[in-house]
């Protein structure tokens, strides 16, 4: 097994991925590259550096990350100009020095007791709640042997666990992690191939594939559709995936949720000197996307008898 994981960020106190007050822990890494992805932090397998230029210090009152970086750029050049070049080591030094936090790493290694330990703290809100532990990412799928264990470790402390997913791994690795998760989320976001590929970078084959394995476990499965108008958000394309949750999974959705676009984590592409792949793509306003949302539901409910809600928000048993 990995000694460790590479672990994006763990957000406390989350409520719409999975039943009562969670504890989220996000894998880095991941083998799609969606234009609407709010989580860029989670795209490389490997620990980044971000910088957010509105806390900086600058040079001339601090200067710690220069004096940190073994290899520093020439004077009045940031250290953050070196993070995407040969000479960057990688060495993590400068955001450790960093006193007002405006280098980021994103990414740090755990093992799974280090995880239990921060898991532990909110076990009062698990017991409360219906709650216990989500692992999301980019793809925790791409870390399988690590996601396997740690589920199996809260699995045996009687914590409740489901694992978010595209799917888009061999089948073999999804089978080693899903037989600890008590739910899972997965999503489609086209049924078309080539559209998907467009959309994510990959086709949808192999993620169709798995999904019919996965109806097969028993396990508790919802699936998602980040509903994008002008890209996935008409209403042949959302009969389309209807009409596959309806034939092919057998009855074993728990829920089938529409979820609004909006443009977040632009913040983030910025600090990874990464361009928003839809920064010029107007989100529509709330009056627009609500009453589609709340009328595609309704249709999949009546017409496809799938137990479709519009937004993330409903609640999970």
């Amino acid at each position: 097994m990995t000694e460790y994981g590479i672990i994006a960020s763990i957000q406390k106190y989350t409520i719409h991925d999975g039943p009562g007050i969670r504890t989220e822990v996000f894998f880095k890494g991941c083998p799609l590259r969606c234009l609407w992805c709010s989580n860029p932090e989670g795209l490389e397998a490997k620990p980044e550096l971000g910088f957010y230029p509105d806390k900086c210090l600058g040079e001339a009152e601090c200067g710690w990350c220069r004096r940190a970086c073994p290899a520093p750029p020439p004077p009045g050049v940031h250290v953050s100009a070196g993070f995407d070049t040969d000479a960057c080591r990688d060495c993590l030094k400068c955001a450790e020095a960093c006193p007002a936090g405006a280098i980021r790493v994103w990414g740090q290694r755990y093992t799974v007791p280090e995880l239990m330990t921060e898991i532990r703290k909110d076990r009062s809100f698990y017991d409360k709640s219906g709650g216990g532990v989500t692992l999301s990412g980019g793809e925790v799928l791409l870390q399988w042997e690590f996601a396997a264990a740690l589920l199996r470790a809260c699995r045996e402390e009687g914590i409740h666990t489901c694992v978010e997913s595209a799917l888009h791994v061999p089948w073999a690795h999804a089978a080693a992690v899903f037989q600890y998760a008590d739910m899972i989320i997965t999503d489609i976001k086209h049924m078309d191939s080539k559209v998907h590929k467009a959309l994510t970078g990959a086709g949808n084959e192999r993620i169709l594939e798995n999904i019919r394995r996965l109806a097969a476990l028993g396990k508790p499965l919802v699936v998602r559709t980040p509903v994008v108008p002008g890209y996935n958000g008409d209403e042949e394309s959302i009969r389309s995936i209807a009409s596959f949750l309806r034939d092919e999974l057998g009855g074993a959705l728990l829920q089938y949720q529409l979820l609004p676009y909006r443009k977040m984590g632009t913040e983030k592409y910025a600090s990874l000197r990464r361009p928003y792949p839809l920064a010029d793509y107007r989100v529509p306003e709330r009056s627009e996307w609500e009453p589609a949302l709340r009328r595609y539901a309704s249709v999949l409910r009546e017409e496809y008898g799938l137990p479709a809600v519009a937004g993330s928000g409903a609640k999970l048993e």
